[in-house]
C-alpha cells in the first residue's frame, strides 16, 4: 500500500469554485491510481482555496509522471466548470512534484496534467510522456490557428468573437464587470450633459475642460494648461506618449529647406544652425510615412492628414524647443515653413498639425501594430509550438495574460465603424495601409529599445526620461531572460537540437513578420545569445513599450488640441490667415472630441486584476533556480521603481509609466 498527499488549489477569481464531483487518476512508471473521487467532509473546491486529499494505491506507481483529473456534474442541468490552479502531489518519498494547470476544466473532461522539472523534447525518455508531449501540441494546433486581418500586417488568432476564445484565456469576470461598467458609466455621464452626439464645434478652450464631471488627473490638467507652450510641446516628444518619432539631425532634408535667418532669433546668441547641427543639438521629426493615405469625406469634404516635418532645438537650457515646421514633403509657395515668431495662431495651428500626424502614428503604428499587433502572433505561436512542460512556455506564458481577448474586442469596438479609433481622419484602407507600410519597415533592431536609441542619435539627449528608464528596464529583463535560458540550454547544441523552439522562431518568422528577411527577424536560432536577445525583445515590448504608448493617453491626448486624431479644416497655405475661429473649425466637434477623450479614460483606468511586471502568481516553475531567478528580477525592478519614484518627486512633469509598478505582465488593455 502507497499513499499520495495531494493538494488541490482551486483559482480566487469568481466563480472558480464547484460542487460537482472531482476525480483524480495518478499515472506512473509502473502503473496508475484508480480513478479517486475528491471528496472530504464539507464542501469542496471552494473558490481560493486549497484542499487536501490522500490517493492509496495497492503498488508503487514508480517516478509520477502525469496527473489526470476529470469532473462529473452532480446537477445535469448546468455546466458548473471548475477552474484548478495546481495540485501539489507528495509521494511516498516525500518528493513534492508540482502539476501546474490554471484552466476550466468541464463536465466530462479529462486533463492530463505533467508535472516536475521543465522539459524539451530531446529530453523526454519516456513514452508515455512522449506521447502526452505531441497530443497537447495537436489539440493546441488544432485550438490556436492563424487568421489575417490586413495585407501585409502580422497575422492575428483566428478567433472572430470573444466567445471564441478559451475560457482561460479570456477576461475575468471581475475585469469584465469593471471594462462593461467603465464604459457605460462614462456614456451615461456624457449623455446627461448632452455632448456625446453633439455636431457643434467648440466656441471656447474652457468648455473642453469641463467634458467630464470626475474624470481628470493632475497630468491631464497640467496638459490642457500647458499645451500651448513651447517647451512643453517639445518635451512631449522625448517623455509623452509617443516618443519613437524623434532623432537626431545631422543635415537638413533636402526637402525642408529652413534657411539659416530664419531660426538664428531662437537659437543660442552667436550660433548657427549648421553650428548647433554639428553640435548635436538638432533634432527632427518627419511624418513622410503618411503621404497618399486616403483620409474620410465630412460634409462633402477630404479631411486632412499632413505628412509634415517638424525642427527642434535643445537650447542652453536643455529644454527641446519646436524652431521650423514644414506641413506637407513638398516645399512650395503654398506650403510655407512656419516659425515660432509667426503669429500665434499660425504657429499654434502649424503645431496641432503635427501633432495630429503624431497622434496618428502613435495609435496605428506604435500602439496598435508594434504592440498589440505583434503581442498576438507572439502568444499565438508559443501555444502552438510549445507544451506547458517547456521551459521557455512557462517564461513566455505570463505576458500573454488577455492577449488575444484584448485584441479581438479592439478590432470588433474601437476599430469597428463608429468606434473610437474608427473616426479619426484615416478611412480603414487607409488605417491599414499605414500599418502595413511600417511593418514592412519594421527591422529586429527597431524593436530593441538599445540599438533603436542609437540610430535615432539619442544616446545623449538630457531630460529623456523614456530612454532612461527604458534602458534600465531592457537590462533587467535581459539579465532574468538571461538567467532562466542558461540554466536551460548550458550550450548553443541544446538551441539547436531544440525542434520545438526552432518551430516557435520559425512561426514568428512566418507568421508575425511575414517571412520578411530584411526584418533581420530570425527564421531559426543557433546559439543561446540569440534566444536571449530576442525573447528580451519580446517581453519588453509586451510589458514595457505598450506601457510607454499606452498609459498615457488620456493625460496626453484626450485633450483634444494637444494631439487631435482628427483635423476638419486643410492646413494654412498662407501666413496671417488664421484665427482662433479657424482652429475651432479645424478641431473636431463636440461629439467626436468627448466620443475620443471617453475611449481614452476606459482604456487607461487600472483594473483591480492587473497584475504588473515581474509578478508571477501562477505558478509555473518546480526548480528552485527559476524560482531564485524570479525573486532577484523582483528585486531589481522593486529598486528601479523606488529610484523613479525618488527622481520624479523633483521634477514639475513626472515621468511615471515605466514605473514597474505601473507596467503590466502583458497586454490586457
Amino acid at each position: 500500500m502507497a499513499e499520495y498527499k495531494l493538494e488541490m488549489s482551486t483559482g480566487d477569481q469568481a466563480f472558480s469554485g464547484t460542487f460537482d464531483c472531482i476525480y483524480v487518476t495518478l499515472i506512473g512508471t509502473e502503473g496508475e491510481s484508480e480513478r479517486t473521487n475528491l471528496d472530504n467532509f464539507g464542501i469542496d473546491f471552494i473558490a481560493g482555496k486549497v484542499g487536501s486529499y490522500t490517493v492509496k494505491t495497492s503498488l508503487h506507481l514508480g517516478q509520477l509522471l502525469l496527473v489526470k483529473l476529470e469532473k462529473d456534474a452532480n446537477f445535469k442541468i448546468l455546466d458548473d466548470a471548475w477552474f484548478c490552479s495546481k495540485i501539489v502531489v507528495t509521494t511516498p518519498e516525500d518528493d513534492v512534484i508540482l502539476f501546474p494547470c490554471y484552466r476550466w476544466v468541464s463536465d466530462g473532461e479529462q486533463v492530463e496534467l505533467r508535472g516536475g522539472k521543465a522539459m524539451k523534447a530531446f529530453e523526454d525518455d519516456h513514452p508515455l510522456l512522449t506521447d502526452h508531449r505531441k497530443r497537447e501540441l495537436i489539440c493546441h494546433k488544432d485550438l490556436y490557428q492563424w487568421g489575417t486581418y490586413g495585407e501585409r500586417l502580422p497575422h492575428i488568432a483566428s478567433f472572430k468573437d470573444s466567445s471564441e476564445i478559451p475560457d482561460e484565456d479570456r477576461f475575468s469576470v471581475s475585469k469584465t464587470y469593471e471594462f462593461a461598467f467603465g464604459k457605460e458609466f462614462t456614456l451615461v455621464e456624457l449623455k446627461l450633459k448632452g455632448t456625446n452626439n453633439s455636431t457643434k464645434q467648440w466656441e471656447d478652450f474652457e468648455a473642453m475642460k469641463n467634458v467630464f464631471w470626475f474624470k481628470n488627473t493632475p497630468m491631464s490638467e497640467y496638459v490642457s494648461e500647458h499645451w500651448m507652450e513651447d517647451d512643453f510641446y517639445g518635451f512631449q516628444f522625448l517623455n509623452g506618449i509617443n516618443p519613437n518619432m524623434i532623432q537626431r539631425c545631422l543635415e537638413l532634408p533636402h526637402n525642408f529647406p529652413v534657411r539659416e535667418e530664419m531660426v538664428k532669433p531662437f537659437l543660442d546668441s552667436g550660433s548657427s544652425l549648421q553650428r548647433e547641427m554639428e553640435k548635436g543639438n538638432i533634432f527632427l521629426s518627419d511624418y513622410k510615412g503618411l503621404c497618399g493615405l486616403s483620409t474620410k469625406v465630412e460634409n462633402g469634404e477630404v479631411l486632412p492628414l499632413t505628412p509634415g516635418l517638424c525642427l527642434f532645438y535643445m537650447n542652453p537650457e536643455n529644454k527641446l524647443m519646436p524652431i521650423a515646421i514644414q506641413l506637407t514633403q513638398q516645399p512650395s509657395e503654398q506650403n510655407p515653413i512656419f516659425l515660432p515668431s509667426d503669429p500665434e495662431c499660425d504657429w499654434l495651428l502649424a503645431k496641432m498639425f503635427v501633432k495630429h500626424a503624431d497622434g496618428i502614428y502613435h495609435q496605428f503604428v506604435y500602439h496598435l501594430l508594434n504592440t498589440h499587433f505583434l503581442a498576438e502572433p507572439f502568444a499565438v505561436a508559443t501555444l502552438r509550438s510549445f507544451p506547458v512542460i517547456h521551459p521557455l512556455y512557462k517564461l513566455l506564458i505570463p505576458h500573454f495574460r488577455y492577449t488575444f481577448q484584448i485584441n479581438v474586442v479592439g478590432r470588433k469596438i474601437l476599430l469597428s465603424p463608429g468606434g473610437p479609433l474608427h473616426t479619426t481622419s484615416l478611412t480603414p484602407e487607409g488605417l491599414v495601409e499605414l500599418m502595413g507600410r511600417a511593418h514592412s519597415e519594421t527591422t529586429y533592431s527597431s524593436l530593441c529599445l538599445p540599438e533603436n536609441i542609437r540610430a535615432r542619435g539619442l544616446e545623449s539627449v538630457p531630460n529623456f526620461y523614456y530612454r532612461d528608464d527604458g534602458l534600465k528596464l531592457w537590462n533587467i529583463i535581459n539579465s532574468f531572460v538571461k538567467a532562466i535560458v542558461d540554466h536551460y540550454y548550458p550550450s548553443d547544441s541544446d538551441v539547436c537540437r531544440d525542434s520545438e523552439l526552432q518551430d516557435w522562431i520559425n512561426e514568428i518568422f512566418t507568421q508575425a513578420f511575414l517571412g520578411n528577411k530584411s526584418s533581420g527577424i530570425p527564421a531559426a536560432f543557433h546559439t543561446v545569445e540569440e534566444v536571449t536577445r530576442f525573447i528580451t525583445m519580446l517581453i519588453f515590448n509586451v510589458s514595457c513599450q505598450h506601457a510607454a504608448v499606452h498609459l498615457g493617453q488620456f493625460e496626453y491626448e484626450c485633450w483634444i488640441p494637444n494631439s487631435p486624431l482628427l483635423m476638419r479644416k486643410a492646413p494654412p497655405t498662407m501666413k496671417g490667415q488664421s484665427s482662433m475661429k479657424t482652429i475651432f473649425e479645424t478641431l473636431p466637434t463636440v461629439g467626436q472630441t468627448v466620443g475620443f477623450m471617453a475611449s481614452g479614460w476606459v482604456l487607461t483606468k487600472k483594473y483591480t486584476d492587473s497584475i504588473p511586471l515581474g509578478l508571477y502568481p501562477d505558478e509555473h516553475f518546480d526548480e528552485p533556480a527559476p524560482k531564485q531567478m524570479i525573486k532577484e528580477f523582483q528585486a531589481e525592478l522593486s529598486f528601479l521603481s523606488e529610484t523613479i519614484a525618488a527622481r520624479n518627486a523633483g521634477l514639475v512633469v513626472p515621468y511615471n509609466y515605466l514605473n514597474p509598478t505601473e507596467i503590466e505582465n502583458s497586454i490586457t488593455i
